[in-house]
């Protein structure tokens, strides 16, 4: 009789690649999903005169005066946006977290932990916004003005065509100041709060059922998702506010910011705030449930832990 032998646990590139790819279907999936409250986040942002009456009466307008369709604009570029996003940002942090540890030494690495967690997060999502930047773009124009284009391919094509490929990565600045806080905060957060609930919890993490360390994984990923909204918001409207026209002549990136953040000030800075903080904490509770869970039936085990 031949005995069934375990599947191997995947090891090296293999193991990475399974991470990057559970980051791509979690943050792919929970931004798709939530891109009714992202059109409506960003017209907030960019048109804070007419929709004046928080995120459900701006719900309620967008589809009334638009149609229902409206609140989908903006899905293609999401959804590829994102997955490309979701493998940089997830398989670059367990990488560059486990260089951290190798290089200085694992009881080294579990003293000085959040640092390790904001520097592997600030250099993963370094060259995952240099995926998403020109798909986020995009989806700017495309929410900003329904009529610029019908999709994704024409209005990335579009906007390549009429004012070069620099301008996909005109908002590249503000992306990065916007993402790279909100990545450092989200995986700092997450890993130390979830660190504190699985100490209080009184059962190792790796004992935890299926059903336990989604719980923890969605509360968790609640809080860091709405400390991380916090931070990035005002990088956020900038963002929004860059892509939606095109520059002056002789006009840099710089002097734009410059002049948008002086323009809108502290609390246009915060516009759209109250929306953000749902849409943000929402989907980032769905990732960490949604990569834990896709990393388990990817057979993903083995990453680098730190947590004491």
């Amino acid at each position: 009789m031949v005995e069934a032998t375990k599947p191997q646990t995947p090891q090296g590139a293999d193991l990475l690649g399974r991470f990057a790819l559970a980051g791509a279907l979690c943050c792919a999936i929970t931004h798709g999903g939530a891109t009714p409250i992202d059109v409506v986040k960003t017209r907030i942002q960019l048109e804070p005169e007419t929709y004046r009456g928080g995120m459900l009466k701006s719900f309620r307008q967008i589809a009334s005066t638009e149609g229902p369709g409206a609140l989908l604009t903006g899905a293609g570029p999401t959804f590829a946006g994102y997955f490309l996003q979701g493998a940089f940002k997830f398989g670059g942090y367990e990488f560059f977290k486990k260089q951290a540890v190798d290089y200085v030494g694992l009881e080294n690495a579990k003293d000085n932990r959040t640092a390790i967690y904001l520097g592997s997060s600030a250099l993963a999502e370094f060259f995952a916004d240099i995926a998403l930047c020109p798909l986020e773009a995009t989806r700017i124009r495309l929410v900003s003005n329904p009529q610029f284009a019908s999709g994704l391919v024409s209005g990335f094509t579009k906007i390549v065509g009429q004012e070069g490929v620099g301008a996909l990565y005109a908002g590249f600045g503000p992306i990065c100041f916007k993402q790279i806080p909100y990545t450092m905060a989200k995986f700092a957060v997450y890993e130390t709060v979830s660190e504190q609930a699985i100490h209080a919890y009184g059962k190792p993490k790796s004992e935890l059922s299926g059903a336990e360390a989604n719980t923890i994984n969605l509360g968790c990923g609640l809080i860091a998702g709405m400390a991380s909204a916090v931070i990035s918001q005002p990088a956020d409207t900038l963002l929004s506010k860059i892509n939606k026209t095109e520059a002056k002549a002789g006009e840099s990136t710089t002097q734009r910011l410059a002049g948008l953040a002086k323009q809108l000030g502290v609390g246009g800075m915060f516009s759209g705030i109250g929306t953000r903080l749902v849409m943000v904490g929402g989907i980032t509770a769905g990732q960490f449930a949604l990569y834990g869970s896709i990393k388990s039936s990817l057979n993903a085990t083995g990453g680098t832990e730190i947590a004491k």
